[in-house]
């Protein structure tokens, strides 16, 4: 009994101090998951509580227990960029991490990600962001979705600024819905090009059911007649998959009711799609801004629906103001549009309406814009 209970003690011992599981199966799950609780909270600093819950996400160890060493995992994360409180995160999501292989299984997983140019702090925050990444098989589903991935951007370049933006892109499961949502748009008739410029914007756009991607092109080529082949094409795919289709009619109704007609609405959505993506408050306010008090047609506005997006109190409000003073002290200045002085740059504006009647009225602007911002 006295030499059992030492072996049982040294192996304890050398758990705390190097590794977690020795490959000899002589600790139940509780005390295996003790003793991991133990190791988060001396090397890793976690709370008591936190290294409970993060234990109890490893349901079972009997695959785990070849690596004799955390620590080797923990520095290799240290190597590759993570900082401390980044590994903290990381184990917390997903403790079993601590009992991967690092050269079989870890390096060849981040080394495929480096391949395309994922490296430094871009590779660390999209790993924290979305652990699954490393659990997910190397030949089985990295490899393979990079490669589709690649095939949709065109380049490793785009498919980096992909992941950055949405990291589960890499972690995925239907990389078949991938692949047919492709084959789709391809067959609608819309370029590569235009297919890059749609995924990089929205690329949660690829991952859906291919019944809501063909319904999306319909809507857009069929309800807002917008050609697939258009410019604008991608633009407005994306602000129609941005709100729900009961919402997007709420705010036809809007325009409506300010006297536009289905041609009106038509021609802003076809000239700057993002129109219809604006909030129903902003679209209300600035209709009653430019349609009931500047008098401005609806005709003039969907020529013209960059307008709409300004912000009325930080821009539009405080140049209006600029040249109804100007006009109610009868000095001489450039005779523009609407259109023409909202979307002067800052210079441009101070340049044309400011800075040339600093001494017949001075304070002309900046009080204004204070004063009109909420």
């Amino acid at each position: 009994m006295l030499i059992r209970f030492k072996c049982k003690a040294a192996s304890a011992f050398r758990f705390h101090s190097l590794s977690i599981f020795e490959s000899q199966n002589l600790y139940s799950t509780l005390t295996r998951s003790h003793l991991l609780t133990k190791y988060l909270i001396k090397s890793l600093g976690f709370t008591k509580e936190e290294a409970s819950l993060a234990s109890s996400k490893v349901t079972s160890y009997k695959s785990l227990n070849k690596n004799k060493n955390p620590d080797i995992v923990v520095n290799y994360f240290k190597h590759v960029g993570f900082n401390e409180i980044q590994i903290k995160q990381l184990i917390s999501v997903t403790p079993k991490l601590l009992f991967y292989d690092v050269t079989k299984t870890l390096k060849p997983k981040f080394q495929c990600l480096m391949d395309i140019g994922l490296t430094g702090s871009d590779l660390v925050n999209v790993i924290v962001k979305d652990t699954t990444i490393v659990e997910r098989g190397l030949f089985t589903h990295l490899k393979p979705t990079i490669n589709c991935l690649k095939r949709v951007l065109g380049s490793d370049d785009n498919v980096v600024r992909a992941v950055k933006r949405t990291s589960w892109l890499l972690s995925f499961g239907g990389r078949n819905v991938m692949e047919s949502n492709l084959m789709l748009l391809k067959k609608r008739g819309v370029s590569d090009e235009k297919i890059q410029i749609l995924v990089r914007r929205n690329p949660r756009c690829i991952t859906q059911k291919p019944e809501w991607v063909k319904d999306l092109l319909d809507r857009v080529e069929r309800d807002f007649r917008l050609p697939l082949d258009s410019s604008m094409f991608p633009y407005g795919f994306h602000a129609l998959a941005s709100q729900k289709k009961s919402r997007c009619g709420e705010k036809v109704e809007i325009f409506k009711s300010f006297g536009w007609s289905d041609e009106d609405v038509l021609t802003m959505f076809r000239k700057l799609p993002y129109c219809i993506a604006l909030s129903e408050v902003k679209i209300r306010k600035g209709l009653s801004l430019y349609v009931k008090e500047l008098g401005y047609d609806a005709a003039y506005i969907s020529s013209h629906p960059s307008i709409l997006i300004y912000s009325l109190e930080k821009r539009v409000l405080p140049r209006m103001q600029v040249l109804k003073i100007l006009d109610e002290k009868k000095l001489e200045r450039r005779k523009m549009g609407l259109y023409s002085v909202v979307s002067l740059t800052e210079r441009k504006f101070k340049d044309y309406f400011v800075l040339p009647y600093k001494d017949q009225v001075p304070d002309l602007y900046e009080p204004l814009k204070k004063t009109l911002a909420p």
